[in-house]
């Protein structure tokens, strides 16, 4: 067969069932004929051209498969093919834009993911004490390494670490010769270096300690300053005075005694209000403030997650050197010898400071930019009853400062040991601090008497279940999940200098060496006999090693705490709601909106046993049963909310479900960082 151009033809003995016989003749032209043969296949052979009267040859076909484009243009225009493909067109992209709109709300109304130093208790090492590897009984940088898992095992992922630079350990590590050296007695570089790989491929985060105030007086800066080095002479608070008369001003240095000391090389005095060691660097010098930002970058570079800045209030102090108010106006001026004894109103927090403080925060910001690797700042200051200063380092609404202060409140508790008290000194936070910050609670420290010891064994459990059941992020001092205990130092065993002056406020009671298990030296030390400090002796009982096979240890329950703070979403990110307080109990309740699950905190702080009666408290049923008992024989037990019981020293947390907040009724009672809403049927957390 023959065909014109463009038309196409059915294969030979292939039917077409769309055929059918034209009423009248076509044109020759417009028709495939077939050329004369004797005999005629049994199929039809149609030819279709592409002038103007093919379409009326195209109506005697139906769509099929493999159909040429001309056909399928044909059918495509129809009225049955194109309303149904059009609707399938715009249901597609309607569901589309449904999903981006439906992302788009989410992620809007999602709340923010709470940050590391949120989600996890921050866990504080005093280095020399924790675990020594080489033997020569200072713990070091190694020894940290090493144990590693014991802070996964507690599910703990913040760590802060104590100095660790080049220092003559006049005040074990505050007194800094070197900012970007490592004391030998801790390692070296590398050593630092691996250990935060290692601490950074388990998922944990390392706080350095940043000493701002002083540097050591062994440092370069200072031995060229006193040598009136151009450049470096400005770098500490010079004053004239002379050899026989050493005092420019009444100040008094945190140790006691003048905070002024004569330096026969320059013939001056300088300002310590430290140790005679630590001279006070000039933050009024913009040098002295570059060259500490540049600290800051050498050590963020390496890679370290956060600061804790150290005794940031001494760090600027009034240009005018005028004496301090007395506190008592009648006393002697040449009896002035403690920090007590006068008003600190030109050597602590003055004007400026914070300025710095934000200045540092910016420093760090610029690391933060980094995904994932958010920069932590937190403040140290002692602010005591004052407690409105310590509320600026927050910073404002407009510009951030550190992410919080440490909240040294709590280290009171052993003052007054009554729910009313506990009450109180966490009223004290919450309510002056500003509104949607995030708060934090310290029991204990390097500085401070360990609360097993000052508070009494008793408590010891009730305290870590506060810790780790308020809103808020909590520290722990190391020791302090096994209930480690001050120990008892003799006058020849005296290591700390603030004990050299005074023996009643030593400091080495509370750091001796950590007790990992029954071997000899609690595990501190398996290489030799030798530790810097005695270690207690209860190690037998109390080590990690012995308490992670009783169930009902202290080790044991803190880690279940703190398990349940970081799992439930209650006391993870909820409302805090005062209950009840009175001379024995502490009440308070943790819970979410949207969510039914909700925790009943009762802690017996007292000096006996209670029944608390919270039949006043509609929103809670009548029936509760207790989730967890710092009495573990108390574990699962039901109480009415009427008859409460608890021992001395006992904690409860008491699990229940109800459809009634209490937050809505109580604004005054309640407080809430970043509020938050569960949705149940998604299984989501949005803004509400």
């Amino acid at each position: 067969m023959r065909f014109k151009k463009q038309s196409f033809e059915l294969g030979e003995c292939t039917r077409n069932p769309g055929f059918r016989e034209p009423e009248s003749g076509g044109s020759s032209a417009d028709t495939a004929t077939a050329e004369p043969d004797d005999k005629q296949p049994d199929s039809t052979a149609v030819k279709l051209d592409a002038d103007a009267d093919a379409a009326e040859e195209y109506t005697q076909i139906k769509p099929y498969a493999g159909m040429p484009k001309e056909v399928l243009l044909l059918y495509s225009s129809q009225a049955r093919y194109r309303v149904p493909r059009e609707v399938l067109f715009w249901l597609t992209v309607a569901c589309t834009l449904a999903l981006v709109a439906i992302t788009v709300t989410v992620i809007a109304l999602s709340p923010r993911c709470l940050s590391w130093w949120q989600a996890s208790p921050v866990y504080q090492v005093y280095p020399r004490s924790f675990k020594d590897s080489d033997g020569d009984g200072v713990g070091d940088l190694k020894g940290i390494k090493e144990q590693l898992d014991h802070f996964l095992y507690l599910d703990i992922k913040s760590v802060w670490i104590s100095p660790f630079y080049l220092s003559p350990m006049k005040d074990f590590g505050y007194d800094v010769e070197d900012f970007r050296a490592i004391d030998p007695l801790f390692g070296t570089m590398k050593d630092f270096e691996e250990l935060l790989a290692e601490m950074h491929n388990k998922g944990l985060k390392l706080i350095m300690d940043f000493i701002p105030n002083h540097t050591s007086d062994r440092h370069r800066w200072f031995n060229l300053s006193r040598t009136r080095d151009p450049h470096y002479e400005d770098y500490y608070i010079w004053a004239d005075c002379s050899a026989s008369s050493p005092r420019p001003n009444n100040w008094v240095s945190i140790f006691g005694n003048s905070s002024w000391t004569y330096d026969e090389v320059r013939g001056q005095c300088y300002l310590h209000q430290f140790l005679k060691e630590q001279p006070d660097l000039n933050f009024r010098n913009p040098h002295v403030r570059q060259e500490m930002i540049d600290v800051i970058h050498f050590w963020l570079g390496k890679g370290v997650d956060g600061f804790r800045m150290d005794a940031v209030k001494h760090i600027l102090e009034a240009a005018h050197l005028r004496d301090e108010p007395q506190v008592d106006p009648n006393k002697p001026p040449e009896s002035v010898t403690s920090e007590w004894d006068l008003y600190h109103d030109y050597t602590t927090s003055q004007l400026g400071l914070h300025d710095l403080l934000r200045e540092w925060r910016a420093e760090m910001d610029v690391y933060s930019r980094e995904p994932g690797r958010y920069r932590f700042m937190v403040t140290e200051s002692y602010d005591y009853h004052e407690v409105d200063k310590t509320m600026m380092y927050y910073g404002t609404q407009l510009v951030k400062e550190s992410d919080f202060p440490f909240n040294f409140y709590l280290l009171d508790l052993p003052q007054n040991t009554s729910g009313l008290w506990a009450e109180h000194l966490v009223d004290l936070w919450m309510t002056n601090m500003p509104r949607g910050k995030w708060p934090n609670w310290v029991v204990g420290n390097h500085d401070k008497p360990r609360i097993a010891s000052s508070a009494g064994h008793t408590y010891t459990r009730v305290i870590n279940m506060l810790l780790l059941t308020l809103p808020g992020t909590p520290t722990t001092y190391y020791g302090e999940e096994i209930g480690m205990e001050n120990i008892n130092v003799t006058e020849s065993q005296i290591q700390d200098p603030a004990g050299k002056y005074n023996t009643s406020a030593s400091r080495d009671p509370q750091r001796s060496p950590m007790q990992w298990s029954a071997d000899i030296n609690a595990g501190f030390n398996n290489k030799t006999n030798v530790t810097w400090l005695p270690v207690h002796p209860d190690y037998g009982n109390i080590n990690v090693e012995a308490q992670k096979k009783d169930k009902s240890s202290v080790l044991a329950q803190y880690r279940l705490l703190n398990s349940l703070r970081q799992t439930e979403l209650p006391l993870h990110r909820g409302w805090f709601c005062y209950i009840h307080a009175d001379a024995n109990v502490f009440s308070y309740l943790r819970e979410l909106d949207g969510l039914q699950q909700a925790f009943l905190m009762v802690l017996n702080f007292g000096k006996q046993s209670a029944i608390t009666d919270l039949s006043s408290v509609q929103e809670l049923p009548d029936q509760l049963k207790v989730l967890m008992s710092t009495n573990p024989v108390n574990n699962g037990k039901a109480v009415e909310k009427s008859r409460i019981p608890t021992e001395v020293g006992e904690g409860l947390v008491i699990q229940y479900s109800t459809h009634t907040r209490f937050n809505p009724t109580h604004p005054k009672q309640c407080y809430i960082s970043e509020r938050a809403c569960y949705l149940g049927a998604m299984d989501i957390l949005y803004k509400c």
